[in-house]
């Protein structure tokens, strides 16, 4: 919620370099709901919640163990730099068994008109910590932008819109329950990962065309007429001659590539989606995060003996979202792992999926959202037929999960801090 406005930048502690296996002033950090603890499943999510954060903080010096014995340290590298990488590793081995409870610093820099657009948002969600927070960030920004918030709590401007939010939210979910009552997921679908749902057939002669519009001073219903007439290669050599030589990934093409989109319908796990759902120059929507599409469990952690450990806590999990779901729905998704998949759709331009799918596809980038960011691509270029634009992602990184992801990265940064 907090991350879902696109005219803003954030960033957030990340679960994959971040411990969660101490506590701090006794309490381990995830989010404790008033409502729930003052109910009579309150001791029940304390207990449940202690017990998957034990079992996360038996897990990561087991698998750090295990991937010292399968990736000895090199004698050129320092304890430092080996160190970091082993628990970098660890940490995505079993950040799966941490609930969607598990706290995290944000830091939010925006404009006047992107904070009042999200405390409505906020103030409209059926989360109590969402209408919660709002209220605590209201006080704050108050304090140093007042004249852009007056409108946010009052009755016939911000408690209006709120309530607009609120009201259609509420009935478009009694609409879809009386449409799929009780609906389960089709088997079938469940081993879908990635599925392209829709694309422009006639997608690369509109490229071309977009490509060649801001050079021309023809109507572009003309010219497109035009580039249906060339060859293939004479096509081609637009496109490679606008994408040019790309020496790294930040190296974009212009925005004739916003001219193709593509959208996709993804089931990954929920550590996976947040990863992916902070790209926001797209469009991406997603279904209430529970149990019912299974969890994954990473092949390392049945190699290094854990595997009845890990699904035992996703048991517990599970049991403790189905216990509050009646009573608590909103806050029931606290109980579910990271490890466990949720349906999201992301709907994108070929430009912003270059951005995307180079970046997430990186060998230091976490497994679960390299082989969606893979699958994206090859389907671009398999099944939407669209090679060039897939050819033009040169930077999408197709290798095998590496050994250990952040070596390199760890190894570069000391090189700097040496440096200095």
């Amino acid at each position: 919620m907090l991350q879902r406005g696109r005219l803003a930048a954030y960033l957030e502690q990340s679960t994959r370099y971040i411990a969660y296996d101490t506590r701090l002033g006794g309490r381990y950090r995830y989010y404790r709901d008033p409502e729930v603890l003052g109910s009579e499943l309150g001791l029940r999510y304390i207990g449940d919640m202690d017990r998957l954060f034990d079992s996360y903080a038996e897990l990561v010096p087991t698998m750090a163990d295990f991937y010292r014995e399968q990736f000895p340290k090199e004698s050129t590298d320092s304890d430092f730099v080996y160190r970091q990488a082993i628990r970098a590793k660890a940490f995505d081995a079993v950040r799966g068994v941490l609930p969607a409870a598990s706290l995290s610093n944000v830091g939010i820099y925006g404009t006047g008109q992107g904070y009042e657009a999200l405390l409505l948002r906020m103030r409209s969600h059926p989360l109590p910590e969402s209408r919660a927070y709002a209220d605590l960030m209201l006080g704050e920004l108050r304090k140093v932008i007042p004249s852009f918030l007056k409108r946010v709590d009052l009755d016939d401007r911000g408690v209006a819109w709120s309530t607009y939010l609120a009201t259609t939210r509420s009935d478009i979910g009694e609409i879809a329950a009386g449409l799929f009552p009780g609906d389960q997921p089709d088997p079938a679908e469940e081993t879908a990962g990635v599925q392209l749902l829709d694309w422009d057939p006639d997608g690369e002669v509109k490229l071309v065309t977009a490509m060649l519009y801001s050079h021309t001073h023809v109507a572009e219903a003309v010219l497109e007429q035009r580039v249906r007439s060339m060859t293939v290669a004479e096509r081609l050599a637009v496109i490679q001659a606008y994408v040019g030589e790309r020496e790294n990934r930040r190296h974009k093409p212009g925005r004739a590539l916003e001219r193709l989109t593509y959208r996709f319908d993804v089931l990954a796990d929920y550590g996976a989606f947040r990863d992916l759902q902070r790209h926001r120059m797209l469009s991406i929507e997603w279904q209430q995060l529970s149990p019912r599409h299974g969890f994954t469990r990473p092949e390392a952690v049945d190699l290094a003996g854990c595997a009845e450990r890990f699904d035992e806590a996703m048991e517990r999990s599970a049991s403790l979202h189905d216990a509050l779901a009646d009573r608590f729905s909103a806050q029931a998704p606290y109980a579910v792992s990271l490890a466990y998949k949720v349906r999201f759709y992301m709907h994108l331009n070929a430009r912003e999926a270059m951005h995307m799918l180079e970046l997430r596809t990186t060998p230091q980038g976490h497994p679960a959202y390299r082989v969606v960011g893979q699958e994206m691509h090859r389907l671009i270029a398999e099944q939407a037929g669209h090679r060039a634009v897939a050819e033009a992602m040169r930077f999408v990184d197709h290798s095998p999960e590496p050994s250990l992801e952040r070596l390199d990265a760890e190894r570069r940064a000391e090189a700097r801090r040496q440096t200095r």
